[in-house]
Formats: C-alpha cells, structure tokens, sequence
C-alpha cells in the first residue's frame, strides 16, 4: 500500500493544463517536463507539454508545506483523452516550488526552484510510448499532482 492509500495520510492536489506539441520525444533519461512557454523545438527532450497554465509558483501554500516533507510521497499524473500514466516521486524540504516557467520531476536528488518531485521512479524516456503520440497529437493535457503525507 502506498502512503497515498493510507488512511493516516492527508492529501493535496494541484493541477496544470497543457497541450502537446509535434516535437514531444519524451528522450530524457532522467527528468519529465511540463512547461509554460508556448512552443517546443527537438532539443527539449524532457517535455511532455507546453503552454501550461500553471507552474510550481501557482501552487497552494498547502502543497507546498506538505510536500517538503521529508516523508511526502508525490504522484504526476500526465493524462490525454485516452491515455495516462503516474510517476511516483517524493518530496524534500530543498523543493521551494518557486519556478514561474516549468514543472520538473526528477529521477535524481538535484532540486531547483522548477523541481516538483525528487527520486521519481520514470523519466521521459519512460513514458508509454502511445501516451508519446497522443502527446505529439498536440492536445489537451492534464498534469495532476498529489502530495501524501502521513498524519
């Protein structure tokens, strides 16, 4: 059972809208990207979605208090119209969520002021490749994040 289904734990959502983009390559090997900016070129292999309407400095004080804690356990899950799939990562007290351009979860213990998850168990390159094309069809996107913490 993760910390997610416990019932000793508090949960806090937050979620961002999107679009995919033709040039999503979901490549990266050790981070996923939802961005604010409007357009994509084949180097941002980490993007999954652009012209996001939310980044981490959008976040409730709520989230962010729960998900620096050291026991915080965060889900990202990036969704189409048919197709979705969740990252498990954790939270850390060095995550500020003060980026104003991009979310970024990380499979490494590097934090930013971008990062929104620490220790994620997939990466770009990791995504279903069927969700990859339905990003490319350039879509809507909901990335929805969840933070537990245990009580």
């Amino acid at each position: 059972m993760t910390q997610a289904e416990s019932s000793d734990a508090t949960t806090y959502t937050e979620t961002i809208h999107a679009q995919g983009h033709e040039h999503v390559s979901a490549a990266h090997s050790s981070t996923f990207e939802v961005t604010s900016d409007d357009w994509l070129t084949p180097a941002g292999d980490c993007i999954l979605a652009i012209d996001a309407d939310r980044t981490p400095a959008d976040f409730s004080a709520e989230f962010v208090e729960a998900a620096r804690q050291p026991t915080a356990e965060i889900t990202a899950t990036i969704a189409t119209d048919n197709q979705s799939q969740t990252i498990v990562g954790r939270g850390h007290p060095d995550l500020t969520f003060t980026g104003d351009r991009s979310a970024v979860g990380r499979t490494s213990e590097y934090t930013d002021d971008r990062t929104i998850m620490i220790g994620a168990d997939a990466a770009a390159k990791h995504v279903d490749r069927d969700l990859v094309a339905a990003l490319q069809d350039g879509g809507d996107v909901t990335l929805t994040l969840r933070v537990a913490v245990d009580q």
